[in-house]
């Protein structure tokens, strides 16, 4: 297989002006489904991606999508539908950085919990719009989101939109684009019912997958600690101390561990805050607005709060707990080292915990390194 580390941002065929918008966001060598995909969705091929969190899935449509938008023309000209409102806001706010030195480009992310009447204002002259189903659906009755001149559509975590119960709200939204545009598909499993989409609305689609070993191996250099139960927390404290991470994500199995956690680590003196699903959407929006801004160090979270999340220049990721489903390990970790930059990760590993440690290692087809904790002197 080719290295993706052969292909730079700097060679694609796109526009001056956007690799220019590229370029400064400092991303260099393209991912591999990067270097896939970009070339396939630029010829207008429709194209299903199977990838995980963290192998750069936003630029790979949104590159080329944002290269065949007519800035002259301000109807809707791309849908992208995402899980989460999160999500949904932080692939607009990508697009934005690709195209800050585009003019008459603008992007809009629509969801629920947000005023339906601002966003129909905001809809006018919005060329790409990035929507959670439920809300583009309520757009679509109210007949104030314009489908007939939308060529390009991307189902970004699509696995997850239909864990979440959106096929219906997908099906629905892809059967009122009737006229011929281009689909892309991203998605981290390819269950049956992805398949059938892809099926029932792409024309003769290119398959393309990025294994989790090449996620894992190319940009994470991955350690883990043998410690006992009893002294994690401790552990916990002299990684940090030692290595004084400034944007660190740290891994919980449990809503409970998370705000145990959260509370040792304010009380000692660190800069930290914690997220899981228990806590309502103003106080999720309050603590990922801390950790963007830097207002935090240290961002604790459960797996499940974390899907669909997605911050830039996270230093390192911390599993404070071995993940409980080996298909975790890849999605936790893959918030570091992103867009070619280089990222580490720590696993603090019990007895108990060990043998899921190496299966880990087997299905990722990796060895991670064995580390001391640092001493109270380091």
């Amino acid at each position: 297989m080719e290295s993706f580390t052969e292909y730079k941002y700097i060679d694609l065929e796109i526009n001056e002006v956007l690799k220019r918008g590229i370029l400064a966001m400092g991303y260099e060598k393209l991912t591999p489904i990067q270097a896939k995909a970009i070339p396939l969705i630029l010829d207008g091929i429709d194209i299903t991606g199977q990838a995980q969190t963290g192998t750069g899935k936003t630029a790979a449509f949104g590159i080329p999508m944002l290269e065949k938008i007519d800035a002259e023309n301000k109807n809707v000209q791309a849908l992208i539908l995402a899980p989460t409102r999160e999500l949904a806001m932080q692939i607009a706010e990508e697009l934005r950085n690709y195209s800050k030195y585009m003019q008459g480009i603008r992007i809009l992310p629509i969801y629920g919990g947000q005023s339906i009447d601002q966003q129909i204002k905001a809809l006018k002259g919005a060329q790409i719009v990035v929507g959670t189903p439920g809300r583009v659906i309520d757009h679509l009755k109210r007949r104030t989101l314009k489908c007939k001149q939308i060529q390009m559509v991307v189902l970004d975590e699509a696995d997850e939109m239909l864990n979440m119960g959106f096929r219906e709200d997908i099906e629905v939204i892809l059967n009122a684009i009737d006229h011929p545009h281009q689909t892309c598909l991203f998605s981290a499993t390819m269950p049956k019912p992805i398949l059938d989409i892809s099926k029932n609305y792409q024309n003769y689609p290119e398959f393309i997958k990025v294994t989790s070993s090449q996620l894992t191996i190319a940009n994470v250099t991955q350690y883990y600690y043998a410690i006992k139960k009893e002294y994690k927390y401790e552990a916990l404290k002299r990684l940090l101390r030692h290595y004084r991470y400034s944007r660190c994500v740290i891994f919980c199995n449990t809503k409970t561990m998370v705000d145990e956690l959260s509370d040792k680590l304010q009380r000692d003196g660190f800069n930290a805050n914690g997220l899981h699903g228990d806590l309502n959407q103003k106080q999720r929006d309050f603590v990922m607005s801390q950790f963007r801004n830097n207002e935090i160090d240290l961002f604790i979270c459960t797996d499940i709060a974390a899907r669909g999340i997605d911050v830039d220049n996270v230093e390192a990721v911390i599993n404070y707990d071995v993940p409980s489903e080996i298909e975790y390990y890849v999605h936790r970790i893959g918030r570091t080292g992103r867009a070619g930059k280089e990222g580490v990760s720590h696993t603090l590993c019990t007895s108990k915990e060990f043998r899921r440690l190496r299966q880990i290692e087997n299905l990722c087809h990796v060895k991670m390194i064995e580390k001391e904790i640092p001493s109270a002197e380091e």
